[in-house]
């Protein structure tokens, strides 16, 4: 019964999110990719926010429900036992009368498994496509064939565009070459490669004075603008602002009009390399939203190049890799050895990565290992001296937002 539930409204938010295209004509930009995706449609909407009506979709409204809700209206905020009901009859009025609807959505497309993009194209076409980084083994492998599947499936979003769209790709993505033979569409290009249309360079993350954060420039057609971000650290800031960067000047904006936008208005997603205090005058990098491979070793890396007493991080399992898990948990472990002081780790599959840290002779007493975020929270705490950094990351189910909570100071 809940199935042919759920089967229902997926039909009438489908029809319903059709019809209100079709009346108001939007103009929608898709994002998707395994790496980025958050951040960088927070950083386009950042950027057109600023002189469009705009509207992005919240959190991760990406899937069969999100999707149409987020073209429906704006419901991230209501709950309740009537939520649906509210949702339905507020479509259809809209549908009858004239609503303030924006000029462009920013829609992010999800793909957990094959076939979720062909349907959600079914509902929105986009004019414009972006795909932010898929990865050597990317999240949500573990549901395809392997990573070329999950490529050719992110593709679908920039393949489905006409010779009048755009697509956006991160051209350092190991997939981009391949993606790009294949389109009608115009296309552009970021990324740190000197090939690319919207190229970022002298990048550093700044450390000088708190709050910390990334410096960068943005380089296009000769011209080149400065930007600064405060309170998130790692290339990922970069790589949103550069990608923003690209959609902006597609709607005809100068380099100063987008870096200006994206200082007044993009703040990083919660949970996506944030910087907080910690207790004991320590300092926390909080990406425990999710995890991915190439995630977790940009998070390291951005770590590694980080001044610090010691460096402390707290690592939960990397979900949805199926056949790849064994291999890459314990790759990351060995990657760490030589620059992390302090091990923690939560989950089965975390056990790999301290056993690769181990194999690479970090100290067995620097190193400890639990199964539940609950379990951990407390010595981590007890650990920390001042002068540290953590790191804290790992898939969303292992609920280390629990480390965070404990160990930061407000």
């Amino acid at each position: 019964m809940k199935k042919i539930g759920l089967k229902i409204l997926r039909f009438i938010l489908k029809s319903l999110a059709k019809a209100t295209l079709r009346k108001y004509q939007p103009g929608i930009i898709g994002v998707t990719g395994s790496v980025g995706k958050t951040s960088a449609k927070l950083a386009i909407g950042a950027v057109l926010g600023k002189y469009r009506k705009t509207r992005v979709s919240p959190a991760n409204f990406n899937n069969e429900i999100g999707l149409p809700l987020t073209i429906l209206g704006d419901y991230s905020a209501i709950t309740g036992r009537l939520f649906w009901l509210r949702v339905i009859l507020s479509s259809i009025k809209n549908l009858v009368l004239r609503a303030d609807y924006p000029e462009i959505l920013v829609l992010e497309y999800g793909a957990d498994k094959p076939g979720d993009l062909n349907y959600l194209l079914s509902i929105a076409q986009p004019q414009i496509g972006v795909i932010t980084a898929v990865g050597e083994i990317p999240v949500h492998v573990e549901f395809y064939s392997g990573p070329e599947e999950v490529a050719r499936e992110k593709a679908k979003l920039v393949e489905s565009l006409s010779s009048s769209g755009i697509a956006v790709l991160n051209i350092d993505d190991v997939w981009t070459k391949e993606i790009q033979s294949r389109l009608k569409a115009k296309i552009i290009t970021y990324g740190f490669n000197k090939s690319a249309q919207v190229m970022i360079s002298n990048f550093e993350n700044y450390y000088k004075e708190f709050p910390w954060g990334v410096r960068f420039k943005l380089e296009y057609q000769g011209n080149c603008v400065p930007v600064k971000l405060n309170k998130v650290l790692g290339r990922g800031a970069a790589y949103s602002a550069a990608c923003a960067a690209c959609v902006g000047l597609t709607f005809g904006l100068n380099l100063i009009e987008i870096t200006e936008a994206l200082s007044e208005r993009y703040s990083p997603p919660k949970s996506r390399m944030n910087l907080l205090v910690g207790v004991k005058n320590t300092i926390i990098i909080d990406d425990c939203y999710n995890a991915s491979p190439l995630s977790m070793k940009n998070a390291l890396n951005t770590l590694k190049e980080l001044p610090a007493k010691r460096k402390v991080v707290v690592l939960g399992d990397m979900l949805e890799i199926g056949r790849y898990s064994l291999k890459v948990h314990q790759e990351i472990g060995r990657f760490l050895a030589s620059f992390v002081d302090v091990l923690f780790t939560i989950g089965p599959r975390a056990k790999f990565i301290a056993a690769g840290a181990k194999q690479m002779g970090m100290p067995q007493d620097k190193i400890f290992s639990y199964l539940y975020a609950d379990q951990a929270k407390k010595p981590v705490e007890l650990e920390l001296q001042p002068g540290d950094v953590i790191l804290v990351k790992g898939s969303r189910a292992m609920h280390l937002e629990k480390v965070v909570e404990e160990i930061k100071k407000y």
